[in-house]
């Protein structure tokens, strides 16, 4: 990881960890809701789809679709502000939409190539509310890679032994997101995902090009029961 990630990496985990030892301090500010109760805990259901790429490949394009689904709980800190809570089951990787010749061998064309990555994610997020209970947050996630899997197709044939060029076990993002209030416990969500280090650094000869990050927008809908 060059310099300047590492920078913003190291920013966004100290600023990340300062807000939420501000947030636990005041707990004890929490307000009453509507009904005059002091609700701080609210769980849920959510489920949706990523679009993915996987930057350092020889590809660009969200053409990977997989699923993002698991539970989410709230925990409110202030009237207006929440820490929210999940754990998820998280399909990510790549797809190519075009064919192209590999970067270090121009005879050598890459008519198809796709990345199968499958994560357990748990994603920590500060959310802020308004009044119809819409809301818009940033956060930080942690992902445990359960498997992986590459093919490829070219010309002429290059076969190649993706075990020598293996995943990083865990993927360490930064996220922001907003989910707007539908109806009564419905919620839209649209978030963006990006690794704050590599996921590969060992690449394939020709088909990659540079240490490997997870960039993925997800779409999804939560409900809440309480």
């Amino acid at each position: 990881m060059n310099k300047s990630r590492k920078i913003v990496a190291f920013t966004a985990i100290v600023f990340f960890l300062t807000v939420i030892a501000g947030l636990t301090r005041a707990f004890a500010q929490v307000e009453d809701d509507e009904n005059g109760n002091k609700r701080i805990f609210s769980v849920g259901v959510i489920g949706g789809a990523n679009f993915c790429q996987v930057d350092g490949d020889n590809f660009a394009g969200y053409y990977k679709a997989g699923l993002n689904f698991g539970g989410i709980a709230y925990a409110k800190v202030r009237k207006n502000t929440a820490l929210s809570f999940e754990i998820l089951y998280s399909q990510k990787g790549a797809q190519s939409k075009l064919g192209r010749f590999g970067n270090l061998d121009s005879n050598l064309y890459i008519n198809k190539y796709g990345t199968n990555l499958v994560y357990a994610e748990v994603p920590v997020m500060i959310n802020f509310f308004d009044q119809h209970r819409s809301h818009a947050g940033i956060g930080l996630a942690y992902g445990r890679l359960i498997s992986s899997s590459e093919s490829v197709n070219t010309t002429p044939v290059n076969n190649i032994d993706f075990t020598k060029y293996p995943f990083k076990k865990s993927d360490y993002q930064l996220i922001a997101g907003a989910q707007l209030h539908l109806v009564k416990g419905l919620f839209l969500n649209l978030r963006f995902q990006y690794s704050l280090v590599p996921i590969r650094t060992t690449i394939p000869p020709n088909i990659s090009r540079a240490s490997q990050y997870n960039n993925i927008w997800t779409v999804r809908l939560m409900y809440l029961f309480i």
